[in-house]
């Protein structure tokens, strides 16, 4: 036990160290412009500024001072980070006191340095490289901090784990110089161990994760390819990022998210008035990070809901969760709230003005709800921004019941809408596969009752709707039962199997009698329901019921049982009346009369009613005398009986001119008076 407490307190990202390449190479310009120009317009005789490029120095520094600040701003204690500047020798910026962890100390020590070294005639035979630093970076991992000398000095005996991680921001020529590097790390780490082991004042390196940073102008391309994790040794985690220098902070920024289990949240549609005209507003994003356990209720939701929310950050390795912002009506940071866990935040970009603005706005004491959308519509509000004590937190909002509610009840079902449990049978299923504790001398005999039980328990529950809705046998318990408890056993007596055979034959004879059934529980499903649907629902579940419990032959005869007295009148009845109506739409024939006649004999004294269609069209079609082989459909049938309507030819084609006289009475006299009408001149 204690040593997984020791390894959840000094985890490996207790002790960080950066050694950053202060070789003169680091010195060359980054080829990424930036303009200087400021003013809009140039008064005469002004020149303009050209642009400026930073070095690898100065972007490799700002995004290590960045990463820095983000660590500092969500754990402002147990998250150590030391900085080493390689050249001919290594440069201790910071220890592990805590009075070095903050920007200042590491910002004031480091102009000390200045930029990279040029190198000039008298200096050229130094040994300027980054291996210094990596030397300098093992030792400093095995130095104890203050936290681990406490549990060193401790009269409580446990093994201290100490594990720590190393980011080296370089510049290779090739794969076999990085590899070289790797190597090298690993024999100081290994010979570091040995040292420690003898020492007092330095501690073994349980394990080092290597994060090595491969960087390069904008207009070279690299020779060293990238690679994942890889596990060097027992001791020794090596991971290669080959990016160009104005790249740097996106990696740095997707690495701290996975180094510090951090997620990203962008608040989305804050309203902002513009700084030239206060009367307007315009909407603004704002990113921030924060611990990645402040999402895990809305990530664990609804997947679609899910996946609606998460989107690719641009230009980055890594996902942000989109909320919506919501307009505070007059809450404050100390009213209280339904919350499930609260961490820091801080923002990804510090000096832009809309994380300045939601930043003061909350430090004024104000707090502000964000919303998630939903994709099936609509929205719920999921977490909480407010600040305590001068520091921001976001809170999780409960978006499920609370504890302090009473309990749901079971009749509501899942979020209210299922209300017709079947509760008592389900009680009564419990007491019937309640298990007991049982003396057994032999192991095996107990493993072979645990066997029986799940086999009963599945026996029994193959078919068996949840609700009263769905089913219709377990509502007719008294014209039914006890043909469902009977069925479900392993063995049927054949007293059962004639009480059984004759709850079916009762059923049958209600039905020829044309009574009604009634159900004890009537539910949506069931209700309204005509006599001829309630006993085709009823004999097509009593069918699925028996035929998922056919263990024995006793249960196979009261299935032959239902099948022999029950034919599946209503399904022939459909088929008859089909049958009927092609009859009156086509031609009257005696001998597809005695055909059809004996096709729904042949499929009526059967008990599987009714046949597959392409029986009953393959006889049809074989005996109307149809050449084709293959089975037709009823509509092929159709079409086959019905006759062509006879039509006059047209005078055109009678002839052999193909000629016709356009209106031939035209010229003929007409009579001054028709029968039935007058004309007035």
């Amino acid at each position: 036990m204690a040593f997984f407490s020791s390894s959840k307190m000094y985890p490996a990202n207790h002790k960080t160290v950066f050694v950053l390449d202060h070789t003169p190479y680091f010195g060359i310009s980054c080829e990424n412009p930036i303009e200087f120009e400021f003013l809009k317009a140039r008064g005469p005789g002004c020149l303009p500024i050209p642009p400026f490029s930073k070095s690898l120095w100065t972007c490799s520094f700002e995004s290590a001072i960045e990463y820095c600040r983000i660590v500092w701003d969500l754990f402002p204690q147990g998250k150590l980070i030391r900085f080493i500047a390689s050249d001919h020798l290594a440069h201790i910026i910071s220890t592990w006191n805590l009075g070095h962890q903050h920007l200042g100390h590491i910002t004031s020590m480091m102009s000390l340095i200045g930029v990279p070294p040029s190198v000039h005639p008298s200096n050229s035979n130094l040994d300027y490289t980054v291996l210094h630093g990596l030397k300098a970076a093992v030792e400093a991992l095995s130095e104890p901090t203050d936290s681990q000398l406490e549990k060193i000095k401790s009269d409580v005996p446990m093994k201290l784990m100490n594990r720590g991680r190393v980011i080296c921001i370089t510049s290779a020529r090739d794969d076999e110089s990085m590899k070289r590097l790797e190597e090298i790390f690993l024999s100081g780490l290994i010979q570091q161990n040995k040292a420690a082991a003898k020492s007092d004042r330095h501690i073994v390196i349980d394990h080092c994760h290597l994060v090595i940073i491969n960087t390069f102008p904008v207009n070279i391309e690299s020779q060293v390819s990238n690679h994942t994790v890889r596990n060097l040794s027992v001791i020794l985690t090596t991971e290669v990022h080959s990016v160009k220098a104005s790249l740097i902070p996106n990696k740095l920024s997707a690495l701290i998210l996975e180094h510090y289990d951090l997620a990203s949240t962008t608040v989305t549609g804050i309203p902002m008035k513009e700084e030239q005209n206060a009367s307007s507003s315009a909407n603004y994003d704002v990113e921030i990070y924060h611990a990645s356990s402040a999402h895990t209720a809305i990530l664990k939701g609804n997947a679609s809901d899910s996946l609606a929310i998460q989107t690719q950050k641009e230009n980055h390795e890594y996902q942000t969760v989109t909320l919506k912002w919501c307009t505070p009506r007059g809450t404050t940071g100390s009213d209280l709230h339904n919350c499930t866990c609260m961490h820091r935040i801080t923002p990804v970009d510090v000096n832009s003005r809309p994380s300045l603005c939601l930043i003061n706005f909350l430090l004024n004491g104000r707090s502000v709800m964000l919303e998630m959308p939903r994709k099936s519509g609509g929205k719920i509000t999921s977490h909480l921004l407010a600040a305590h004590g001068g520091e921001i937190f976001i809170h999780t909002l409960c978006t499920a019941r609370s504890v302090l509610e009473d309990p749901p009840s079971i009749s509501e079902g899942c979020g209210g809408r299922v209300t017709d449990y079947r509760i008592t049978d389900f009680g009564l299923l419990i007491r019937q596969n309640t298990l007991l504790p049982i003396k057994s001398s032999a192991a095996d005999k107990a493993l072979n009752a645990t066997v029986e039980m799940k086999s009963r328990l599945n026996r029994m529950t193959r078919y068996w709707p949840l609700t009263i809705s769905s089913t219709l046998i377990f509502n007719l318990k008294m014209y039914i039962d006890p043909l469902p408890s009977i069925i479900t056993k392993e063995n049927i007596a054949e007293e059962e199997v004639f009480q059984c055979k004759q709850i079916i034959r009762n059923l049958i004879n209600l039905e020829n009698k044309h009574e009604s059934l009634h159900p004890l529980n009537t539910g949506p499903r069931i209700k309204g329901q005509k006599r001829e649907e309630q006993y085709r629902t009823m004999w097509n579940e009593l069918d699925m019921l028996i035929k998922n419990n056919l263990h024995t032959e006793n249960h196979k005869s009261i299935h032959k049982c239902l099948l022999e007295g029950h034919t599946f009148k209503d399904e022939k009845v459909e088929l008859d009346d089909a049958l009927r109506e092609l009859d009156q739409i086509g031609p009257s024939k005696p001998e597809l009369d005695s055909q059809r006649a004996s096709v729904i004999r042949a499929t009526t004294d059967s008990p599987m009613s009714p046949p597959p269609l392409s029986n009953v069209a393959s006889s049809s079609t074989s005996r109307s005398n149809i050449s084709s082989s293959a089975p037709k459909s009823l509509y092929e049938m159709f079409l086959a009986w019905q006759k062509p309507k006879s039509r006059p030819e047209f005078a055109g084609r009678a002839g052999g001119s193909l000629v016709a006289k356009l209106y031939p009475n035209l010229k003929t006299d007409r009579p001054a008076k028709t029968e039935g009408m007058e004309i007035d001149l």
